[in-house]
């Protein structure tokens, strides 16, 4: 999906100058793993080539895999430790995605629902949450919701459509709809249903298309860090969280 990504972007204009679209990673499960020491406590980086930042191709070689069965999981701690951690280049716009297939286990007290939202509404941040949750549009299943409640629905040949009046429906893990979906929403993000992806064939097709289509959408239209308007689209850097996760930045065009 990073490969798609990044090709969408290019044609939209988005990293395909002087200043190429970086990517970064970061992980929030901890498991026992293969790795020396054992237990990865989260968060923590995940670097390709010792670099924080990376280009998409970077996410075929990570210096240390990325754990996809975290037992303990803090979407929150995740996306804490990434403005604490993490420097994106001048006049970026980031967009945070947040992928687990659980709702937020509390490893920290010191964290809130508004002060991980206003450490992304400070940096003009939008938040997008794949998670373990179903939504639904008036004709049916969707793919995910955006925070105008627009539904993306699969069409069965591997694209999709689009329909108002969106909502999560049935079944949501536990507490992630107040953890992770109305974050994105607030954030004028979007929120997914993991399970669509992970089904594969056609349907994660249709997912990939409609998730890359409005990413492109939203960092074409999302202003910069620490700027009120709008620039034109010229770069994009990349920030990555969770069991699989992914954030972008856009830089404004040098003149």
């Amino acid at each position: 999906m990073v490969s798609a990504l990044e090709s969408a972007l290019k044609s939209a204009g988005v990293g395909a100058g002087a200043d190429p679209n970086r990517y970064a990673l970061v992980g929030f499960g901890s498991s026992s793993h293969d790795q020396p020491g054992g237990l990865v406590q989260e968060p923590h980086k995940h670097t390709s080539g010792s670099d924080d930042w990376f280009a998409a191709s970077g996410f075929t070689n990570l210096d240390t895999p990325l754990v996809t069965d975290g037992a303990t999981e803090d979407g929150w701690a995740g996306i804490d430790f990434f403005f604490d951690n993490y420097t994106p280049r001048a006049n970026a716009a980031l967009n945070v995605i947040l992928i687990t297939d659980e709702d937020r286990d509390n490893t920290d007290n010191t964290l809130s629902f508004a002060g991980i939202q206003n450490q992304l509404t400070g940096a003009n941040s939008l938040l997008n949450a794949v998670v373990n949750c179903n939504f639904a549009g008036p004709s049916g299943a969707a793919l995910g919701v955006d925070s105008k409640r627009n539904a993306y629905i699969a069409d069965g040949n591997g694209g999709f459509t689009k329909e108002g009046n969106g909502s999560k429906s049935g079944f949501c893990a536990r507490t992630t709809f107040d953890d992770y979906v109305k974050l994105a929403w607030n954030t004028g993000g979007a929120a997914w249903d993991l399970q669509k992806l992970r089904a594969g064939g056609v349907t994660a097709d249709s997912f990939t298309k409609a998730f890359v289509d409005l990413k492109v959408a939203e960092i074409q239209q999302q202003p910069p860090i620490g700027q009120p308007t709008v620039p034109e689209p010229a770069t994009l850097a990349l920030f990555g969280l969770g069991l699989a996760g992914l954030g972008f930045g856009r830089r404004k065009a040098q003149v």
